[in-house]
This record gives C-alpha cells, structure tokens and sequence, in this order.
C-alpha cells in the first residue's frame, strides 16, 4: 500500500474551490433580494379609480369606459363569512375583485369573478378576518384593467 499523495502548493495558497464557497452564497443572496423585488413590484396597487358608493348592499353604478357598470354585495359583509358580489359590466371580458382595510395589509384575497348566463359577474367571496377589529375597507375591483376602488364599512 502507498501512502496518499498531497498536492504540493505555497504557504497560504487557497484551494481552487474557494471562489466557488463565495460564489454560492452570494448568487442566493442576489436571488433572495430579486424575489422580494418582484414581489413588492407585483404586489404594488395599481392606481384606481375612487367610486362613492354610499351602499353596496343597495348596490350603486359608475362608469367605465363610457359604459354604465354596477356592483353590489348580497348581504351586509362581516369577516371570514362568504356572500356574493355582483357586477353588471356591459362588454367587460375579465373582472376580478380584492378586499383591503383601510391602513392595514390584508395579505393576497383575489377573486376572479365568472359571467353568469344572465350576463352578471359573481363570485363568492369572503373579506379576511383583522385582528384589530376595523370595519372600513376599499374593495378593489378590475374591470378589463381599469381598477376601482369602492370605500366600504362593515360596522352597522
């Protein structure tokens, strides 16, 4: 049996490998801060549009793109239980719908709504539930791209 051979290389010399030690870490970190950015880019609202609607319940109309649209709620909302919204959008192809309160992130709750054969948008949906116990929020609707933003309370 012969003894194993060592490479002979200087005093103080690295490895060859060394680079790559440094390498990984860093390409996970340059990925970790490109993922937080898309992220916080994705997530960014788009601006919208301010509808009053002083009832959703009663339901209230706005225009969009010259077109009379509609929006309104089945039943007074009260977190984490689920009722319909309805859209009525002449020509509209897509319409989706997200629930924010008012100064406190509510995390991702998008609904994309479906076109009944009576031409109406619904979906059920449901408003998250907030530990703090507010009741203003902004539902935020899409219609084809074009975003409105619809101030509502659940309190009574």
């Amino acid at each position: 049996m012969t003894p194993e051979r060592h490479q002979d290389r200087p005093q103080g010399a690295r490895p060859a490998t060394y680079p790559m030690r440094m390498l990984a870490p860093l390409l996970l970190v340059v990925a970790l801060v490109a993922i937080a950015m898309a992220g916080y880019w994705l997530k960014r609202p788009a601006d919208a549009t301010a509808v009053r609607c002083p009832d959703l319940l009663a339901g209230c109309t706005f225009n969009h793109h010259g077109v009379t649209a509609s929006v309104r709620f089945s039943v007074r909302p009260v977190p984490l239980e689920a009722f319909e919204l309805s859209v009525r959008a002449a020509g509209a192809h897509r319409i989706s719908a997200e629930f924010q309160m008012i100064g406190m992130d509510m995390g991702f709750n998008r609904y994309d709504l479906h076109q009944t054969a009576n031409g109406a948008w619904v979906s059920k949906v449901t408003l998250p539930m907030c530990v703090s116990g507010g009741g203003d929020w902004t539902l935020y609707l899409e219609l084809d791209g074009a975003r409105y933003a619809l101030p509502f309370s659940t309190r009574a």
